[in-house]
């Protein structure tokens, strides 16, 4: 996996994990507010593994890169 993501992509995707987390798996009430919440916390999720590892495989279906390289 190549990178594809920059520094202030990957601390952005990092900040928002953790509210997506925090948000996905405080407390809920009823079982939509579960469902929801477990969306949330799976996106937050997601955002954490993206920043983690710099790739995204979204952005190289689209063929973009926030790493400031061109990779054409």
């Amino acid at each position: 996996m190549e990178r594809n993501e920059g520094t202030v992509d990957r601390i952005i995707r990092a900040v928002l994990a953790v509210v997506f987390l925090v948000v996905g798996l405080g407390p809920l009430q009823g079982l939509q507010g579960a469902v929801l919440g477990i969306v949330v916390a799976v996106v937050g999720l997601i955002l954490a593994f993206t920043a983690a590892t710099g790739f995204c495989l979204i952005y190289k279906l689209l063929g973009v890169s926030t790493t400031g390289t061109c990779n054409m």
